[in-house]
């Protein structure tokens, strides 16, 4: 039955979601999402500018998407699972997981392009880094909770992370390297962040 007592409005993820959607609105009337030069102009991931000091875009390129179909799966996910794991962690713990792992993914992401070669000719952003970060979290509280969380199993989250990491290798322009590292960053924050409630005993 459900408790209004326990019950807790995910602020935070609602918050970051409506965040996303409004910096998108406002740069589709003032531009083209799907311009990669506006998009750097506008705070996405481009090493060149990172080099002269604008670490700022690893942040900012979190709250930016590459047209219509990029914002609304990335926030559909968020919306599906973000509100399990602001529960399980607490509003600042989640946020402070969702930023962490959507600008360690862009760093990870930044350094393995400049490795590759690739970098001064790649440009990237999207909450993908952060959203897997949640699914990572949200892994480690399931396996932390003896395979479930609320209405979330194992496997249903091992599930979601192979499709879409599948979806991501066989698709173009998918910067697969953030989602990974989104994933494992955000599987050790949980470790570090989360702690399983401990049971209330009652003896009569």
């Amino acid at each position: 039955m459900w408790d209004r007592n326990n019950f807790r409005l995910p602020v935070v993820n609602l918050t970051v979601i409506v965040i996303n959607f409004l910096y998108f609105v406002y740069l589709e009337i003032i531009g083209n999402t799907e311009d990669s030069l506006f998009m750097i102009l506008h705070g996405a991931m481009f090493a060149p500018a990172v080099r002269d000091g604008e670490y700022w875009r690893l942040l900012t390129a979190v709250f930016m998407h590459f047209g219509i179909g990029h914002i609304v799966n990335n926030m559909l996910i968020l919306y599906v699972l973000g509100d399990n794991l602001e529960r399980a962690l607490g509003s600042i713990k989640y946020l402070f997981l969702y930023l962490v792992s959507g600008v360690g993914a862009n760093a990870v992401s930044l350094c393995f392009d400049m490795l590759q070669g690739r970098a001064d000719v790649s440009v990237s952003a999207g909450a993908s880094g952060a959203v897997f970060g949640v699914i990572g979290g949200l892994m480690y509280a399931v396996i932390a909770n003896r395979g479930r969380l609320e209405d979330l199993s194992t496997r249903q989250l091992v599930v979601m992370v192979l499709l879409s990491l599948y979806f991501g290798f066989t698709s173009t322009g998918v910067n697969n390297t953030a989602h990974i590292a989104g994933l494992v960053i955000g599987f050790i924050m949980g470790l570090i962040l989360y702690r399983r409630p401990k049971r209330n005993y009652r003896y009569d």
